[in-house]
């Protein structure tokens, strides 16, 4: 006999209907399957219809049933489009990214006869401790090195903190829109995220504050934040953490920490000899050029950053990206100007904007948010069909507004002009 159609079955998956009349063999396997909740709204696939053998569909997505249920409530990362992969599709010769927040200067030559050296070892496995590293930076911060916590990247220190302290139906409060990250991990470790939309583009702390709840573990702010390249004033955000519980977790991202230059924002790693609830992460990917070999760190109270090593995969940083980080740290003059650069280009990039009669953000971070008239994946398209790579901002939600990096001199030209060429 056939499976009955597909009308029938989402009735029956919706009732949990487990009380088939026939039963047939193939009636059975619809049966089994209604009891596994395959046939349900969220795992309904939409190749299926009468003349599918439900056998057949269990059987390709038995290890889709397997999984986790928060892992289909997440929409995966898309990060920005490699230049050679638009090289390709478009049989362009020549292409710009100003689409990641990138470093275009990349490394300095002393951090790169770090990595040359350190590569000469790399049969071995890293240092799981990052010993060297830990105390140049400890040195650097003024913070014990029982205070530090390395990751792959930045990233992977959010990963820990969700990890060490959030379980399945604990909040977690971040700002809308913000780094897609911390919704992710969240909502992977069963969190319900609760966002709270930004006030003209700052967050929005007094509301940030009444979402607080008995089930919120962590709050995420980014300082500055991505994509809105605003940051929160010392005494904003430290009247905000006095007036929160001590057992949330007041997770503080500075990704964008070096590039920042007003004189009210303070160094919250400060906080944390008053505040043990606090954890400051930033990265070597941003100023220090270091985007490839994915190496950041967080700052914490000792008894915290125990808690996020206890969680933090074995050897994670390689042997390449600590060499490079070491070398970063002793190699200060060469950063100061490229922020120096990386400023007097934004600038210029606003002033060129100003022409063109272009609404933009101005930042604090390494990149310009552009408002289109256009929706902003239409323009990006355009723009990539010119060779250059920009930032949809559609992913956000922020369907009108486009992100750039600030690239090289030449590079932010080009941007421009083409910029200036296109109905937008």
């Amino acid at each position: 006999m056939a499976v009955p159609a597909i009308e029938k079955l989402r009735s029956l998956a919706r009732r949990q209907a487990f009380h088939l009349k026939w039963m047939t063999p193939q009636r059975q396997t619809v049966r089994e399957a209604l009891r596994l909740r395959v046939f349900n709204t969220l795992y309904w696939p939409s190749g299926i219809n009468e003349n599918t053998g439900a056998e057949n569909f269990m059987e390709k997505n038995v290890m889709k049933n397997a999984a986790k249920k928060p892992i289909f409530q997440v929409k995966p990362y898309v990060p920005g489009r490699p230049i050679e992969e638009v090289k390709r599709e478009y049989g362009l010769k020549s292409v710009i990214k100003l689409a990641s927040n990138e470093n275009p200067y990349g490394p300095s030559p002393k951090v790169m006869a770090a990595i040359k050296k350190a590569a000469l070892g790399v049969n071995r496995y890293p240092d799981g401790g990052c010993f060297i590293l830990r105390q140049e930076l400890a040195k650097r911060l003024k913070v014990g090195p029982d205070q530090l916590v390395f990751g792959n990247g930045s990233d992977e220190t959010i990963v820990l903190a969700v990890k060490a302290f959030v379980q399945e139906g604990d909040e977690v409060i971040i700002a809308q829109p913000t780094f897609l990250v911390y919704e992710i991990a969240s909502r992977l470790a069963g969190a319900a995220v609760k966002a709270v939309a930004l006030n003209g583009f700052n967050y929005d702390l007094n509301a940030m504050r009444v979402a607080v709840t008995a089930k919120t573990r962590i709050i995420f702010l980014g300082n500055p934040d991505n994509p809105a390249g605003s940051y929160i004033p010392r005494d904003a955000w430290e009247n905000f953490i006095r007036s929160v519980r001590k057992d949330i977790l007041i997770f503080i991202d500075e990704a964008y920490f070096e590039f920042v230059d007003a004189p009210d924002y303070g160094d919250s790693i400060t906080l944390i000899k008053s505040y043990k609830n606090v954890v400051v992460s930033r990265t070597f990917s941003k100023m220090y050029g270091l985007a490839g070999l994915r190496i950041g760190y967080a700052v914490a109270d000792a008894q915290v950053a125990d808690i996020l090593n206890r969680v933090r995969e074995p050897f994670n940083v390689n042997s390449l990206a600590q060499a490079a980080a070491v070398a970063c740290l002793k190699d200060s003059a060469f950063y100061r100007r490229i922020a120096k650069e990386s400023a007097a280009q934004r600038e210029w990039i606003y002033g060129e904007l100003d022409k063109l009669g272009v609404e933009y953000r101005r930042t604090f971070t390494n990149f310009v948010l552009i408002k289109t008239k256009l929706p902003a994946a239409d323009l990006s398209k355009q723009l990539l069909r010119q060779g250059v790579i920009i930032r949809d901002m559609s992913a956000w939600g922020l369907d009108h507004y486009i992100r750039v990096s600030i690239g090289k001199p030449a590079e932010n030209k080009r941007f421009i002009k083409i910029l200036g060429s296109l109905s937008f």
